[in-house]
């Protein structure tokens, strides 16, 4: 896009995520992607919790962004924020949410997607025995997936991270057995060790490159996107509203032009089971 093209984008992390967000920024943006080292992402949470997050998710991308192009001193960044644990509809199964922001300084400019997966290996238990070490590793996608061992899930010393290496699981998990009989392994969910959260991320950079191509109709800035839903699709037994979506509203953070669009399914009526009146 015009506004974009041939500027530097400052990717914040320490985590590679860059290995699948630069290709998408760069083709479809025509910027020119780079990281920085020195600033530290884990200052806003880690998911070890030797450093716990302030804010929520939203709040949290937004200050990493904004942080991260002023120590960069640049005007243009993208930034990601993930969490872990129950599907906000489906309790009893795990999810990835990964909020990705852009943060354009030099045109006012903030686009935000949320992408929820339920492809995840995120999980964690206490293991007594190698046999139990080994069942869990190999459910977690080890060693493609990074494990983390230590003393008990809310001990915050002695924590070893990124392991990948079964001689070093091995030789990490007796000695920590050995000193407490017992030991806490989980899954490592930072990006580098973990290929599935990974493909999330890019999926959510998939989605925010399409939202920033997205112009308003009114004024033509980017990030014109879904801001609401209006949920009432008719049940086609009793014909009583339904908590499935009927439409869209789409809106522009810059001049607040808005339209509602009929939600695209083929449906005109939503099945009787989801209908609070005939399965209640």
């Amino acid at each position: 896009m015009e506004i974009f093209a041939n500027r530097k984008l400052l990717i914040a992390t320490k985590h590679a995520k860059e290995q699948v967000m630069a290709p998408l920024l760069e083709q479809v943006l025509g910027v020119q992607c780079f990281t920085n080292p020195e600033f530290d992402t884990d200052a806003f949470g880690t998911f070890t919790a030797e450093v716990e997050r302030s804010s929520d998710p939203l709040t949290t991308v937004r200050q990493k962004c904004l942080l991260a192009l002023e120590a960069s001193h640049c005007d243009l960044g993208v930034a990601s924020e993930g969490s872990f644990g129950p599907h906000p509809a489906s309790f009893f199964v795990n999810a990835d949410e990964e909020f990705v922001m852009l943060i354009d300084r030099k045109n006012s400019l903030e686009i935000t997607v949320r992408e929820i997966s339920l492809t995840t290996n995120f999980n964690g238990q206490t293991v007594a025995s190698e046999e139990e070490l080994w069942a869990f590793a190999e459910a977690a996608l080890f060693p493609s997936h990074g494990l983390i061992l230590r003393q008990s899930k809310d001990d915050k010393t002695g924590i070893v991270k990124g392991i990948t290496d079964p001689e070093q699981l091995r030789n990490t998990f007796r000695k920590i057995y050995g000193e407490h009989t017992a030991a806490y392994v989980e899954t490592d969910m930072r990006a580098l060790y973990n290929p599935t959260r990974m493909a999330v991320i890019e999926k959510a950079t998939a989605a925010l490159t399409a939202k920033v191509q997205s112009c308003c109709p009114q004024c033509a800035t980017p990030g014109f996107g879904i801001t609401d839903a209006r949920r009432g699709l008719k049940c086609s037994l009793c014909g009583s509203p339904t908590n499935s979506v009927l439409s869209y509203i789409y809106s522009c953070r810059h001049c607040g032009c808005a339209k509602e669009e009929v939600y695209p399914h083929s449906k005109t009526a939503e099945d009787p089971m989801y209908c609070d009146c005939c399965n209640p």
